[in-house]
């Protein structure tokens, strides 16, 4: 019998409500209908504004709180990954950034992640290909193709609108990876050669 799916959404609003909370549980919503029916999903939503302060401490002390740490091990423990942050200043939030900085930066490695955003006008949208699908990348994430973004005019309609269409597509795109992911495997250890050995090699 399979084990229930494990997806993951991580929501960077700030305030109660937030649009960003919003795009979330669509997103989550949109991913759980294209993974199908016949599998089981556990879904949870990671809301970092109420961990705040233990990502604070732990950038300081080195050290998780409990609330956090079990944030985290969700986070590197799922087997998709939604991450949704407000636009300021043309990138992600400093909260939404010092989550991950908190994170391994290999413990992502090969997991699909969908990384959407809000924001106040459309021009902040680039900021998914220049901030977003760049930080992902580097922690070696399988970023989705489709990326989400909803600025305050998206949110006049909720039927089958442009925003509507983009997190079907971009939701789909998430549950294709996770369905047909491969079993993870160990990291190769690179073998250190000594130099000598490598010299000799050259000699004809």
């Amino acid at each position: 019998m399979n084990r229930p799916l494990r997806l993951v959404a991580v929501s960077a609003g700030l305030s109660v409500p937030s649009s960003t909370r919003l795009l979330t549980d669509r997103l989550v919503e949109a991913a759980r209908l294209a993974l199908g029916e016949d599998r089981e999903v556990e879904v949870r939503v990671v809301e970092l504004r109420d961990l705040a302060v233990e990502i604070a401490n732990n950038l300081v002390t080195g050290f998780p709180g409990p609330a956090l740490r079990s944030a985290v091990e969700a986070v590197t423990g799922s087997d998709g990954l939604i991450a949704v942050t407000p636009i300021f200043s043309a990138s992600y939030s400093g909260l939404f950034k010092s989550f991950f900085d908190v994170i391994d930066n290999t413990a992502l490695t090969g997991k699909p992640v969908l990384v959407a955003a809000t924001g106040g006008s459309a021009r902040h949208s680039l900021a998914l290909e220049h901030a977003m699908r760049p930080l992902f990348s580097y922690l070696r994430a399988v970023v989705v193709p489709t990326a989400v973004y909803a600025a305050s005019d998206d949110w006049g309609n909720t039927g089958d609108d442009a925003l509507s269409v983009r997190i079907a597509r971009a939701a789909g795109e998430l549950a294709a990876l996770v369905l047909h992911r491969p079993a993870p495997v160990a990291a190769p250890v690179d073998e250190v050669i000594p130099f000598a050995q490598q010299l000799a090699a050259l000699r004809p």
